[in-house]
């Protein structure tokens, strides 16, 4: 019985950053991954770098985005932080 006495404040210490650390980090992975998944063309994007884009086409983890008027770019999937949804 001592010895289960001994590791208690340990498991405690394990499920209290199960919940505040491990956890919300798995749930926002996921949705990393949703969002990515879901990019298609004409999909208005910001990238981690800032800038603000259109998708023409995708290829596999390859996008080409417009980014001005006659200016398109490859950007790696993984490069874009958020789609940009209009108001309505």
């Amino acid at each position: 019985m001592e010895g289960i006495q001994q590791f208690f404040p340990f498991i405690i210490l394990i499920v209290v950053f199960y919940f505040l650390l491990i956890r919300p980090q798995m749930t926002q992975q996921k949705k990393r991954k949703e969002l990515l998944s879901s990019l298609k063309e004409g999909d208005k994007i910001r990238t981690i770098g800032g800038l603000y884009a259109t998708i023409e086409k995708i290829k596999d983890d390859e996008l080409t985005v417009r980014i001005a008027e006659n200016t398109r770019v490859r950007l790696a999937r993984f490069g874009v932080e958020s789609i940009i949804r209009d108001k309505e």
